[in-house]
């Protein structure tokens, strides 16, 4: 289990990149078309390598899963970058590994262990330091696209646990959540920002490794985090998100660090590693409801600075 907790957390790490890129290489003033290019392009290529649809029952699971992991997930967040600092907007995130715990235990009937609760509370604290600045300002309906895109996303996660997927390989489920939540940001996208600008060469380097590594390769590798590993354990990774958002900002961007972030940083890698590492010694296997969340296929097949924490 140590092999599939390490290759998991390189999926927030990875997100972690995503504002250096966004500012760097994309056009400035389009967070949905970011999101847009980020899902669909993703989703369509891994359908086109895996040739399969969803049958069934998965036909509306996987339009579910895809608007609460991606679309809605994308949209709101975008809607807090814009109407709040990425800081706090990267505190609000920060409560997810607490509402996956309380669903974890409501809906998948996990234990969830004191030492992941007290993990995810000190980890909140860290990333506040390392994100947080002064001039943060509250905005009521950033505040709450933030926290509601956080719940979305623990949902997200809880229900692709608890339904599993079928007898098809990890590309093929992830593809199609993909798709689904770029077909959904598609109407949102051409409504709010309308047709998309004349790209140049590094916006479309940009929007292909975000689309590419950071989407399709990513999502696939959290995902079969999800199926192998206890839901909560999971979430507590993404606090490594904000983490290599504010180390990328300071090695590649020039940002300076202070000493409390600093201390910020070291206390979220901290909370992630104590908060993972009693498992990992005593081996703990999750407990479900019977039948929950048990994948029908083998899982042997396991393939920002301060202004954004976006995945």
């Amino acid at each position: 289990m140590r092999r599939v907790l390490l290759l998991t957390a390189v999926t927030p790490l990875v997100w972690g990149t995503t504002y250096a890129v966004t500012t760097e290489f994309l056009p400035p003033d389009r967070p949905l078309l970011a999101g847009l290019l980020r899902a669909l392009p993703a989703g369509l290529v891994l359908l086109a390598l895996t040739r399969r649809l969803p049958r069934g029952a998965w036909w509306w699971k996987s339009a579910v899963l895809g608007a609460l992991n991606i679309g809605i997930f994308f949209a709101l967040l975008f809607v807090t970058a814009y109407r709040l600092p990425g800081g706090m907007a990267a505190v609000l995130g920060a409560v997810q590994p607490l509402l996956v715990a309380g669903l974890s235990v409501l809906l998948l009937h996990e234990r969830v262990a004191l030492r992941t609760v007290l993990a995810a509370l000190i980890g909140a604290m860290g990333v506040a330091l390392a994100v947080l600045t002064a001039a943060a300002r509250l905005d009521p309906v950033g505040v709450a696209a933030g926290l509601i895109g956080a719940a979305s996303m623990a949902l997200g996660l809880i229900l692709t646990k608890r339904w599993g997927r079928p007898s098809v390989s990890l590309l093929t489920a992830t593809g199609w959540q993909l798709t689904a939540g770029g077909l959904l940001l598609l109407p949102v996208t051409l409504l709010v920002e309308g047709p998309p600008p004349a790209l140049t060469a590094p916006n479309l380097l940009g929007y292909a490794y975000l689309s590419l590594v950071g989407t399709a390769l990513a999502y696939t590798v959290w995902f079969a985090g999800v199926e192998r590993l206890p839901a909560a354990r999971v979430s507590l990774l993404s606090l490594l998100s904000p983490v290599m958002a504010t180390a990328v900002g300071w090695a590649a961007l020039g940002q300076t660090l202070t000493t409390v972030q600093l201390t910020g940083m070291t206390l979220a890698f901290g909370a992630v590693v104590w908060g993972q590492s009693a498992h990992v010694r005593r081996g703990d296997r999750p407990v479900r409801k019977a039948g929950a969340g048990r994948p029908e296929h083998g899982t042997a097949d396991l393939v920002g600075d301060q202004r954004a924490i976006s995945v």
